[in-house]
């Protein structure tokens, strides 16, 4: 079962070049701080750890000083003693925070990255299948396996880390401005690395939102070939797809060209910049030193404490780079979002707003009328339409058959009756409500399309069934099975715990296919789609099934895009498609008898001209092609 199908392959690429959109810098901001604030307890306890060990590590450059003076001044060995005992403790004590801050960090990190993840599986289920088609699958999976595994390596590392070296940094510069002013005028050389930075940040975040937007099309492009391989190698496609691939993987690499080469130029610039305040408080000390501006001790600290600048600006330079990654990565995850939860099919044209007043379409539908009025439909902005002023009621309870030639419009018309798709203009409503306006949750309960796309989740088969109904029993599920003559369930080794997909049971197309069936049944919408759900099953078992199907679909509204004329032959209505138009609306004999498009059709699937009877009854069982 699917609410919503899976398009052509022509359908899923990005045609006007639609991606899923990416969160503004002030909006990723925004995210990232309302993930502090829920857990604003741990996040205040990290500061505070990482203060305290910056503060126990400042004490031992402070301690060698005044050792050191001692030393000179003629002081006894109990008072070296006492301050290399302080020295040793404070060592240690800066050891055990430092150690807990980054446990408080890593625990920090982790919870956060475990929301971070659960509201990106929430979104992308909320997403239509319309958006992630015109996307293409590949950027979704990007998203939610490297952007989220980054994100999730920055909370626990790199953020614990840059928390520490900053107040490291900050800690330091204050020591040294203490212990003599002068001296503390040198850290300022840190400066020299500033234009690097600020040429660095100007550039990094767009580069890593290339590097990311690359390697999502590369992941689609080898999904798309590694899924149809088969049809590739049949239609002698092989060196068109190595030459797309040879390209893609070209792109990628420019783009994670680009930023090495802005790493590149960042981290020697402020390697050097680091070096500077020591090299400065060494020359500068010794011209105070010599005037006894300062004590041997003073110089000794503040050089301790210059050098020690190397550690946290090296930390937060390598951690940089990485914020950045992550910062873009975060920025598409977060993007997800933004998705609307129903995207148009021409995102560029603006839908049209219902009038005010007392016609303005319900939230909820009122009853399970479809209305199809004056509707016109294309595949992206700029593209012919698809779909001509179509106008179509469906009834309650009603079985109504869509025919028509190959790219007549009909699985169009069913992705629209479905809410995958929205009009260009006209309107698709149940109930007086827009379909494609509403709630997926809502939806799914309305109308479900099933396509001749199955899907097989990794999981056990009641884990595939219970998707359609997280809470249906055991006897429900097997019952769902065997409306549809499923009839291999029962002799699996495991029953409904048998695990399906990668490692376990491999479903043949049939068997996927009535596992979709089953699903169908237990979500138990008042509308069904079918758009030739039954295409990939032999004739035989196609027609035990849809026996099956129809007792259970008995009282519901099914909509049946149909190429086999047998079901038109039993349908209350026929629709004929042609051309992107509703050419013919009535019962079957009504349409043979008009001798029109519909009469065309039968005589051809038949066999006999268009002048020639037919016989009575014919095409009520066979299920020919």
């Amino acid at each position: 079962m699917t609410p919503t199908a899976t398009a052509s392959p022509a359908q899923a690429a990005p045609a006007d070049g639609v991606a899923l959109p990416v969160a503004t810098p002030a909006a990723t901001r925004r995210a990232a701080l309302r993930l502090i604030r829920v857990d604003g307890r741990a996040f205040a306890l990290i500061l505070v750890l990482n203060a305290l060990a910056a503060g126990a590590g400042l004490a031992g450059p402070w301690l060698l000083g005044r050792i050191v003076d001692t030393v000179r001044g003629g002081g006894g060995v109990r008072t070296v003693d006492r301050l290399a005992l302080v020295l040793l403790v404070c060592a240690l004590g800066q050891l055990l925070l430092t150690r807990y801050a980054r446990y408080a960090g890593h625990r920090f990190g982790e919870r956060t990255v475990a929301r971070v993840r659960e509201r990106f599986t929430d979104r992308t289920l909320a997403l239509p299948a319309a958006t992630v088609e015109r996307a293409g699958s590949g950027d979704l999976t990007t998203r939610g396996t490297a952007d989220i595994a980054s994100v999730a390596w920055t909370l626990r590392d790199a953020v614990p880390e840059v928390f520490l070296a900053s107040v490291q940094l900050l800690f330091l510069l204050g020591a040294v401005a203490f212990v003599a002013p002068l001296l503390g005028l040198c850290g300022l050389g840190l400066l020299g690395g500033l234009p690097a930075v600020r040429w660095y940040l100007r550039r990094a975040h767009p580069a890593y939102l290339a590097e990311g937007a690359a390697t999502s099309a590369l992941a689609e492009l080898l999904a798309a070939t590694a899924t149809g391989a088969r049809t590739i190698e049949a239609l002698g496609l092989q060196e068109r797809r190595r030459t797309a691939g040879e390209a893609a993987i070209a792109r990628c690499r420019g783009t994670r060209t680009r930023t090495l080469f802005l790493r590149s130029v960042l981290l020697p610039t402020v390697d050097v910049a680091s070096l500077l305040p020591v090299v400065a408080v060494l020359l500068v000390g010794g011209v105070l030193l010599g005037r006894g501006a300062v004590s041997l001790g003073a110089v000794v600290s503040a050089a301790l404490y210059l050098r020690q600048l190397s550690a946290p600006v090296e930390t937060i330079l390598f951690r940089l780079e990485q914020l950045q990654s992550s910062g873009a990565a975060f920025a598409r995850v977060e993007g997800l979002g933004r998705a609307p939860g129903t995207t148009p099919a021409a995102p560029r044209v603006p839908r049209p707003s219902p009038e005010p007043g007392p016609s303005t379409a319900p939230a909820v539908p009122a009853d399970d009328r479809i209305d199809v009025t004056a509707v016109h439909y294309a595949y992206g902005h700029g593209h012919d339409d698809v779909l001509r002023g179509v106008d179509l009621t469906v009834r309650p309870g009603e079985r109504l058959a869509v025919v028509g030639p190959s790219g007549a419009g009909k699985s169009t018309l069913g992705r629209l009756l479905a809410g995958v798709d929205a009009p260009r203009s006209g309107s698709v409503t149940v109930g007086g409500a827009p379909v494609a306006a509403l709630d997926p949750e809502v939806l799914r309960r309305q109308i479900v399309l099933v396509t001749q796309e199955h899907h097989v989740f990794l999981g056990t088969v009641r884990d595939n069934l219970r998707l359609a109904a997280p809470g249906a029993g055991d006897v429900a599920l097997c019952a769902a099975l065997a409306a549809v003559g499923a009839d291999w369930a029962g002799e699996l080794p495991d029953g409904l715990d048998t695990a399906l997909g990668a490692g376990g049971r491999h479903l043949d197309g049939a068997q996927s296919q009535q596992l979709a069936l089953a699903r169908v049944v237990l979500a138990d919408p008042h509308t069904v789609i079918l758009d030739e759900a039954t295409a990939l099953l032999d004739p035989r078992t196609a027609r035990h099934t849809e026996r099956a199907l129809a007792a259970v679909l008995r009282g519901r509204t099914v909509i049946a895009i149909a190429h086999r004329l047998h079901t038109a032959h039993d349908a209350d209505r026929v629709a004929v498609m042609e051309g992107g138009r509703l050419a013919e609306l009535g019962s079957h004999e009504e349409l043979v008898a008009a001798d029109g498009a519909y009469a065309a059709l039968w005589h051809s699937w038949h066999g006999r001209g268009p002048s020639a009877p037919s016989a009575p009854g014919a095409g009520s069982g066979s299920g020919r092609p």
